[in-house]
Parts: C-alpha cells; sequence; structure tokens
C-alpha cells in the first residue's frame, strides 16, 4: 500500500497558501484593519464637514430673512456707514 505522505504534503501546501492568504494577501487582516481605519477617519471628517454645512445653512437662511445681518456684515466687514452717519474709529 502506497504511503500518505503525498497526502500529507498536499495538505500541508494548502494549509500554508490559506495562512498566507490571511495574513499577507488581498483581503488579509492587516488589510481590513487598514480599511476600517480608513472608514473611522472618513466618517470623523464627515462629522465635522456636516457640523460646518449646518453652520453655514443657519447663516444662509440668517442672510435671507434679515436685512440686519447683511448691514452688520456690510458695516463690520466692509466699513460701509448710512448716508447722514459718521464713522469715528478709535485708536487703541
Amino acid at each position: 500500500m502506497r504511503s500518505p505522505y503525498w497526502l500529507f504534503l498536499v495538505l500541508l501546501l494548502l494549509l500554508g497558501g490559506l495562512q498566507y492568504r490571511l495574513w499577507v494577501g488581498n483581503g488579509s487582516l492587516a488589510q481590513v484593519a487598514d480599511l476600517t481605519q480608513q472608514i473611522a477617519d472618513q466618517q470623523a471628517e464627515n462629522q465635522t464637514l456636516l457640523e460646518r454645512n449646518r453652520v453655514m445653512d443657519a447663516e444662509v437662511m440668517e442672510l435671507k430673512k434679515g436685512m440686519e445681518t447683511v448691514e452688520e456684515r456690510a458695516r463690520h466687514e466692509l466699513g460701509m456707514v448710512k448716508d447722514g452717519e459718521t464713522l469715528y474709529q478709535l485708536a487703541q
């Protein structure tokens, strides 16, 4: 009767190939961990951007509904004054 060593060798090579894929190949544990970290980083960035968008949306709604905000921005950012007003700047 033939020796089962060739079967043992084939099974050992198959196990080695599967272990290689698990640790190094495509879809390995290291790659899965890296992709999980990238997903977490992207979700954190998305939350930051969503908060920024909420602030900008609130600012746009405020600009659309009231002229007080537009006037305030014109005065502070552009230094505009109304007719008949005198602008006094105090040196600090």
